[in-house]
């Protein structure tokens, strides 16, 4: 998010290299002509004379032919209809986000909550939980706590809510979640990061989880005094390749609840906290960071701390929120990444002796292309460029254009946002979880952001250009390094309004297109169902590891190559912003009829060649066993192929 002064750096060789990073880019800095230009003298720019929230400068107003911020307008007519929101008639709107007051004082009450894809119960159909926020009074018992939601999948596009059922209510505020299976039973298990506690639901396999958190010693109970620690993004990831996942969550900020962060107050470095002249929530620069937890999964139901060990405990306490385990530098082994708000990301690459490098500045990934920190939140990763490399985009706050970090190939990145087109667009708007995917199948991924600002006021300043409610932005891939902004229909998906936070994507329908689940702050989720009217043809790929793998195959690369095309997909736990998604990795095809080749890199070090027989099917790929089941539209196939290798 935003922040009231420059961070406090208590690493020294960080400091340096960023003092470094500055005074090379300055030069550089001095030419650069933004899309948007700053304002110079205007009241809008108070923020330059008081640091607030922003790490950008502000820009001039954007409004559409009407005056409405672009945030909230710049909608047509008539065009390509991509989503429909069926959050209703999907029977998921009877549930709401809860998340402390609607003025949104306190920086605990702007993050939001995370969504997660699982098909928890197995019946080939990704289920939804949205994790829940709560408020002050909840929380000290006067009013009924808000409660997560799980909701499973019907089959015929509704969902029924089981969560009271299935045990995974949460009562605490939430944040984030991550999916992953992390006893190798076959059932995914799920995470939930809290102000406070966390929980570690394990999957029974009957319908209903038991939270073993404390058992497990991932509760994470961290606190001193009357302050706990704000814990947030997750991710499941074999980091040492001994076919069991481990676990990696990240801090935010120390919160105490009897004293909040206030302007002025003991907690709060700053005797005023603003943006843009005006007065609003602290935080979260100023107030006090928290570190990073890895926990090595000992494979008896418990875990052990070693962050420390690892050198991934971040003792610079920055403000992390999106966390992914993906290999960046393709060598097999899951690196670890992490965002950090208003502070330097980290990168640390996986040297394969259960230990990881910091190469976050040395990679490039630490800063933008200006060579300042910006409010990092969600992390997308993908290969957009279909070379092989696994690519990233990191969104942001207003005033800033989201980030987008290009592989070389070997893990090193340079911030490509305006040549792809994927930056200037963002600017006004506040991302938060986002992702690549292939909404088209033509076999180019493509990028989706969802938007919402933290702060009411907005809505409040028209001079600002911006809404508290914003529309997601779908930019499709040109197949030539290049995306272009996908208009948004009036009445259509793309033009629904919401605070959006977290946000996952997956085959919600089992139709071959992908779809997006937004959690939005203080109301009900959208749903954007995949509608678009086209011919391309796809595949799925269910991945089941073997002995040395991680039983739901998290780490695998999947490469898929038809008419000439290469194609790169990992299964993933985390990412996004707070979130998970679909595990089964999804190709667009195109036109083609035919898959040529698939090869798959499981976590284990084996290379496995598959052959599939058709095309526009959800494939079960078991580790050394080949094809071991095939669906069509999510039920399995009524004439099973002869070409299927047992």
């Amino acid at each position: 998010m935003i922040g009231s002064s420059r961070p406090r750096y208590t690493a020294s060789l960080g400091g340096f290299f960023l003092l470094l990073l500055r005074c090379v880019f300055f030069c550089a800095l001095v030419s650069v002509s933004a899309v948007a230009q700053p304002i110079s003298e205007s009241p809008a720019s108070a923020s330059s004379q008081h640091p607030g929230m922003a790490t950008g400068s502000a820009q001039r107003a954007n409004y559409d032919e009407q005056h409405r911020p672009i945030t909230a307008g710049g909608f047509v007519k008539s065009g390509p209809v991509i989503f429909q929101n069926v959050a209703a008639k999907a029977g998921l709107t009877r549930w709401r986000n809860v998340t402390g007051t609607a003025q949104k004082k306190l920086i605990i009450e702007a993050k939001g909550s995370g969504v997660c894809l699982l098909d928890y119960d197995r019946d080939g159909w990704l289920d939804i939980y949205l994790v829940n926020g709560s408020t002050v009074d909840a929380l000290s018992g006067k009013v009924a706590s808000p409660h997560a939601a799980l909701f499973r999948n019907n089959q015929d596009g509704t969902f029924t809510d089981v969560t009271q059922k299935a045990g995974v209510a949460n009562d605490r505020w939430g944040l984030g979640c991550a999916v992953g299976d992390y006893d190798n039973d076959g059932w995914p298990d799920l995470y939930v990061t809290n102000v406070g506690e966390n929980r570690l639901y394990h999957n029974n396999r009957n319908g209903t989880f038991a939270d073993v958190a404390p058992k497990a010693g991932v509760a994470l109970d961290e606190r001193d005094g009357t302050s706990i620690v704000d814990h947030t993004g997750a991710t499941f990831g074999d980091f040492d390749g001994d076919g069991r996942l481990d676990l990696f969550v990240a801090g935010y900020i120390r919160y105490d609840f009897e004293h909040p962060p206030l302007a002025g107050t003991k907690g709060v470095n700053y005797s005023s906290c603003q943006y843009r002249g005006l007065d609003v929530m602290c935080g979260p620069r100023g107030l006090q960071g928290a570190g990073d937890h890895l926990f090595h999964n000992n494979g008896d139901g418990t875990f052990t701390d070693v962050s420390k060990q690892a050198g991934v405990s971040d003792s610079s306490d920055f403000y992390g929120l999106g966390t992914l385990f993906v290999d960046v530098s393709s060598d097999g082994k899951p690196d670890l990444l992490v965002a950090n708000d208003s502070t330097p990301n980290y990168l640390y690459i996986n040297k394969g002796d259960g230990t990881f490098a910091d190469a976050s500045y040395m990679s490039g990934y630490a800063l933008n292309g200006e060579g300042r920190e910006v409010s990092n939140m969600g992390i997308a990763a993908g290969d957009y460029e279909n070379n092989g490399s696994i690519d990233l985009v990191n969104t942001v706050f207003s005033d800033d254009t989201n980030v987008v970090f290009r592989n070389d190939g070997k893990g090193n990145f340079e911030d490509v946002s305006r040549q792809t087109g994927l930056g200037a667009p963002t600017m006004p708007f506040v991302g938060f979880g986002d992702g690549f995917l292939d909404y088209d199948n033509d076999g180019w991924k493509d990028f989706f952001v969802a938007n919402g600002h933290v702060y009411p006021q907005a809505d409040e300043h028209p001079e600002w250009g911006m809404s508290y409610a914003q529309r997601p932005l779908l930019f499709r891939n040109e197949g030539n390094g290049h995306f272009t902004l996908v208009p948004a229909v009036e009445g259509t998906g793309l033009a629904a309004l919401c605070v959006g936070r977290g946000s996952a994507f997956g085959d919600l329908f089992n139709d071959g297109r992908m779809d997006v689940i937004i959690n939005c702050l203080d109301g009900p989720p959208l749903l954007l169902r995949n509608v678009l009217t086209d011919h391309h043809h796809w595949v799925e790929i269910q991945l089941v590891g073997g002995a040395k793998s991680p039983r739901d195959a998290v780490g695998t690369t999947v490469y898929l190559t038809t008419e000439g095309v290469r194609q790169r997909g990992d299964v993933l736990s985390g990412g996004s912003y707070l979130s998970s998604n679909d595990m089964r990795v999804h190709f667009g095809l195109g036109n083609a009829t035919k898959v040529e080749q698939v090869e798959i890199h499981w976590p284990s070090g084996s290379v496995e060649m598959v052959k599939l027989p058709s095309v526009d099917r959800i494939f079960t790929v078991t580790e050394g066993r080949g094809i071991t089941d095939m669906k069509c539209s999510g039920m399995r196939c009524i004439k099973k192929s002869s070409a299927i290798q047992r």
